[in-house]
């Protein structure tokens, strides 16, 4: 009894979100949002570096959606819809978000509209995603925090769904 606890506690203990258990090789939700670990990542045709290098993204902590993945490799979408595969090395499990509309997205003190404004996310910026509320998102970047709506950023998608494995 005390062995089937453990294994209970070690299998609910290892989605480090609090996320469900998936039947996808890395155990979690596809699809799902990651951002990129370094500066410059080779996103290629393929699952594997005998498959070509379609472009080169140079944008650590840009989101990415992960949308299919092999034991090593994830399928991954950018913000632009493009999709390739990358290794997964190349991949940090932080949540971040972008701004990808024209214009400057107000950074607003509080979760409602009318708040404060307390700063500006520009075109293309980049954001650590870190608390998710109804619509609404709060966001830090530049050492500032403050709330966004969800549909000003890109990469601020709710909960996933477990898919089934490809295979």
């Amino acid at each position: 009894m005390l062995l089937a606890t453990s294994a209970i506690l070690l299998l609910a203990g290892c989605n480090r979100q609090g996320e469900q258990v998936c039947d996808t090789p890395s155990r979690l939700p596809v699809p799902r949002f990651v951002a990129l670990e370094y500066n410059t990542i080779n996103a290629r045709k393929g699952p594997g570096e005998d498959h070509r290098i379609l472009w080169t993204w140079h944008a650590k902590g840009m989101p990415v959606e992960v949308v299919a993945e092999t034991s090593d490799w994830r399928k991954v979408r950018g913000p632009d819809g493009a999709a390739a595969w990358v290794h997964k090395r190349g991949l940090d499990g932080r949540s971040m978000v972008m701004r990808t509309k024209p214009g400057a997205a107000a950074v607003l003190a509080q979760p409602k509209d009318g708040a404060r404004v307390v700063a500006w996310l520009k075109p293309n910026a980049v954001a650590a995603l870190e608390k998710s509320e109804g619509d609404w998102r709060k966001v830090k970047a530049s050492g500032r925090s403050g709330w966004v709506k969800a549909s000003e950023v890109w990469g601020a998608g709710g909960a996933t769904p477990c898919l089934p494995r490809e295979r």
